[in-house]
């Protein structure tokens, strides 16, 4: 029988704890390739400041998720986000959520989802991310396409390669 996980989602800005941050990066680093690996500490620090919406997940006192979001008209440099900019006149982009590898296939990431999706919705504004296709992760699109979200483009990297999903 499964045990039940104990957790809670909270908001953060930039102005989130250090030693919180350095848990959410590390999370991230521990998840690529499904994640984007990160440059450094202080590039989370940045790309932090220019998000709009960002979640943490935590049980027993520590991170064990998180997700990143970015409105329209940020000075985000991501290839992908551009993807959506010149598609989107408004949108609401997931840069980035990971769930550690213990805690996954409890329906954590796909609460931070449907709080995201709601925020989306009362925006009247579409929910937009990318899943890598290379290497493939086909529990990502399947995941996707089950929330309904729905392919809108795709592009090839040097080093990997992605599909482009819209709600």
């Amino acid at each position: 029988m499964k045990k039940e996980i104990q957790y809670t989602i909270k908001e953060f800005s930039s102005s989130i704890n250090q030693d919180l941050l350095k848990q959410i990066y590390k999370i991230n680093q521990e998840n690529t390739p499904e994640v984007g690996s990160l440059s450094s500490f202080e590039y989370l620090q940045k790309i932090v400041k220019l998000s709009s919406n960002n979640f943490y997940v935590s049980s027993k006192e520590s991170i064990i998720g998180f997700m990143i979001c970015f409105r329209e008209n940020s000075a985000y440099t991501s290839k992908n986000y551009d993807f959506f900019s010149k598609k989107e006149s408004k949108f609401l982009y997931i840069d980035r959520i990971a769930i550690k590898s213990e805690y996954r296939r409890e329906g954590i990431g796909k609460n931070l989802y449907l709080l995201i999706e709601e925020i989306a919705k009362a925006k009247n504004i579409p929910l937009c991310c990318e899943v890598n296709t290379l290497p493939l992760n086909q529990n990502s699109i399947s995941f996707h396409e089950g929330l309904g979200f729905h392919r809108v483009g795709d592009y090839n990297f040097e080093d990997h390669s992605v599909a482009y999903f819209m709600k």
